[in-house]
């Protein structure tokens, strides 16, 4: 019972009553987040690239890191802990445009978070899901949380929360 922070290509799926699930400082990444209501279990994967092609060794090791592979493996997860293979709430939060270039301008070759979105949104419709709710894009990093049982999904900056999907 308690926070399970994760990182950078870390996910986590827990179904005990009191968990939260909370990954900090999303700029382009993206948080994908389910929720399962028939057994309270949520999961969450803190996706750091689109395409795990780019580094299929880092994929192997850490498969949250990438698009394509973090939506399989937090799948795998849930179906595991649900013993379940459907009826998933998705949730999308981050994709910030944080990089630019050297003149302070940010470009689209550059614009990790709007490739993090397309490809995270393709990963999920390849298996046949789509997110219900999003806070998505923009240039703020955000902190995400969702507690065990919920479906609601907190979205910070700083210490706010301002928003709820």
């Amino acid at each position: 019972m308690g926070t399970i922070l994760i990182g950078l290509g870390e996910l986590a799926v827990t179904r005990t009553p009191g968990d939260t699930i909370r990954t900090l400082g999303l700029g382009s990444c993206i948080a994908v987040v389910l929720s399962h209501a028939p057994t309270g279990a949520v999961g969450m994967v803190h996706v750091v690239l689109p395409e795990s092609s780019t580094n299929l060794q880092k994929a192997r090791d850490l498969p949250g890191y990438f698009a394509d592979t973090g939506i399989d493996a937090l799948l795998g997860r849930m179906n595991e802990t649900t013993h379940s293979t459907g009826r998933y709430l998705v949730k999308l939060a981050g994709g910030a445009a944080v990089l630019s270039n050297a003149n302070g301008t940010l470009t689209d070759t550059m614009n990790i978070g709007k490739r993090n979105i397309l490809a995270v949104k393709k990963a999920l419709w390849k298996k046949g899901l789509g997110s219900i709710a999003e806070d998505v894009g923009g240039d703020s990093s955000r902190s995400v949380s969702i507690e065990q049982g919920q479906s609601a999904v907190e979205i910070r900056l700083g210490s706010v929360v301002v928003k709820t999907l």
